[in-house]
């Protein structure tokens, strides 16, 4: 029977509810579904147009159009699954490869790292090792000085310290650009009051300008900055350093202004000024601005770090560091800091101190230095200055000395007025154990120097826990005799960190 028209309606709705149900399922095998297609519709549509009336006809043609249809949208159902496939496929890939890439990537990294930490290694140990003989050719040069009264050989000695000087300065300023890249350079602001540091650079730069017959300028000393002193003491060195050499004549000045809760620091020099388009580039490594005409050789020295360096250090501190240069007129370069506070102090300023001229007669210095010249050196330079010494070559003579109570050379056992010990020593012991045996021995208030030519270390807490100046090889000779003579002084019973003891590189501790 045919049944009745609402029949005849459910019958096919039902039917071709079974072939679109079949569409996620077939789609990706379309002879397949066309296969279950036209078993499900033929027969129906077959029985409906055998009904040989216009109705009949209709119907069924209409059945048709609506499978043809379902055929078309089962076609492009396919395409999109497939596509979809393809992209999920190709995602897989894409994240396989990433992370591929990704590994490779953490092993560069890790690579590079090692690599950098290899060669802060191994610019700490070449220059460890290239400073002692710089080192003990100062000392003998002065020496030298010392048993000569040719005025040409004092020249001639005045001109290898110079040398000496300049050598430990490209030194330094090779091993400041690697630790800071390397991220061995911390941040750590105080309060204090920027007159400390316009003191040092004084006593450090005022020669120099002097020399050249510039006037050498320092406002704003009673200003008070939240900031770390040691970077703002090198960047204000670099930039002394380098408006010196560029100003042939005028002024140098280094202020520090007021600005809200803030304070502005500005170096300012009347020198041959920067051109527009090199303002940018002097920032760069190894790159120099050309000097003027009249700058004599020895005044070019210089790798074109010291910018680089200042640069390097604002960014450390997060510290815009801006330049206005007119050609011909000069240059000033200026950064912000935080304002500070801090209690005033009603006693004398240490800095203010003027470090006493003593004799070494009748003094007892104990030497520990194992580098054979450096040792030889310091015994031509001290006994130069009528020291008696007791000097030793390592941890173990120390202790045979301190255990017989008997120093070389000396008949009976005499208190030692002043402790020179280098920090590295031999079989993996440093000067700081060889400190420690001889002050058990003879107290601890034997003032003492620790030499090093390492500047990779930080030395502040030691410093401060075992009560010692430090000075960093190069050393001259004024320099040496002026802690040696402040130290026999006893200017200050708990000395400071290495700053006052090596300002000139103060980044270094």
């Amino acid at each position: 029977a045919r049944g009745n028209d609402l029949q005849q309606i459910g019958l096919i709705v039902i039917v071709y509810t079974y072939c679109t149900a079949a569409l996620p399922v077939l789609a990706m095998q379309p002879r397949m579904y066309l296969a279950f297609a036209a078993l499900c519709m033929g027969p129906l549509l077959a029985r409906i147009a055998s009904g040989a009336d216009a109705y009949s006809y209709q119907l069924a043609g209409e059945l048709l159009l609506i499978i043809s249809i379902t055929t078309v949208l089962a076609r492009t159902y396919r395409q999109s699954l497939q596509r979809e496939i393809e992209l999920k496929l190709r995602s897989d890939e894409l994240l396989a490869q990433l992370r591929v890439e990704k590994q490779a990537a953490d092993a560069a990294r890790g690579e590079a790292e090692i690599a950098n930490r290899a060669k802060t290694q191994f610019f700490a140990a070449a220059s460890h090792d290239l400073r002692q003989p710089l080192h003990a050719m100062g000392l003998f040069a002065e020496a030298l000085r010392q048993r000569a009264n040719d005025p040409e050989v004092s020249a001639l000695v005045g001109s290898i310290n110079e040398s000496v000087d300049a050598l430990e300065g490209l030194f330094s300023e090779l091993l400041d650009i690697t630790r800071i890249d390397a991220g061995g350079v911390d941040v750590n602001p105080v309060h204090f009051e920027f007159g400390e540091l316009l003191r040092k650079l004084r006593l450090h730069f005022e020669p120099t300008a002097f020399e050249k017959g510039l006037a050498l300028r320092l406002r704003g000393g009673t200003r008070v900055i939240h900031a770390d002193p040691l970077l703002v003491e090198r960047i204000l060195r670099n930039l002394v350093a380098n408006a010196i050499r560029y100003t042939e004549d005028g002024t140098v000045l280094v202020a520090c202004r007021a600005r809200g809760d803030r304070v502005r620091v500005q170096v300012w020099d009347s020198g041959a000024g920067i051109a527009p388009e090199q303002q940018e580039r002097i920032f760069e490594e190894f790159y120099q601005v050309a000097p003027p005409a009249g700058v004599a050789a020895h005044e070019r020295k210089g790798l074109g770090l010291g910018l680089a360096t200042v640069r390097r250090l604002a960014r450390l501190m997060d510290v815009p560091l801006t330049l206005r240069s007119v050609p011909g007129r000069g240059s000033v370069f200026e950064f912000d800091l935080p304002a500070g506070r801090m209690a005033r102090s009603l006693g004398p300023t240490p800095g203010a101190r003027k470090a006493p001229t003593l004799t070494l007669d009748g003094r007892l210095i104990v030497v520990v230095e194992d580098e054979p010249a450096v040792r030889a050196g310091l015994q031509a330079l001290l006994t130069g200055w009528g020291a008696s010494l007791a000097v030793f070559d390592s941890f173990a003579a120390v202790g045979a000395w301190v255990a017989t109570d008997a120093a070389p050379g000396v008949a009976t056992p005499l208190q030692p007025d002043l402790f020179i010990v280098d920090y590295r020593l031999e079989d993996g012991r440093d000067g700081l154990e060889a400190l420690a045996l001889l002050r058990a021995r003879f107290g601890r208030g034997v003032p003492a120097i620790v030499v090093t030519g390492s500047t990779m270390s930080g030395f502040e807490r030691e410093a401060q826990a075992h009560d010692f100046h430090l000075l960093v090889k190069p050393v001259l000779p004024n320099k040496l005799r002026a802690m040696i003579s402040f130290k026999l002084a006893g200017a200050l019973p708990a000395p400071a960190a290495p700053a006052a003891s090596a300002p000139a590189r103060p980044v270094r501790a």
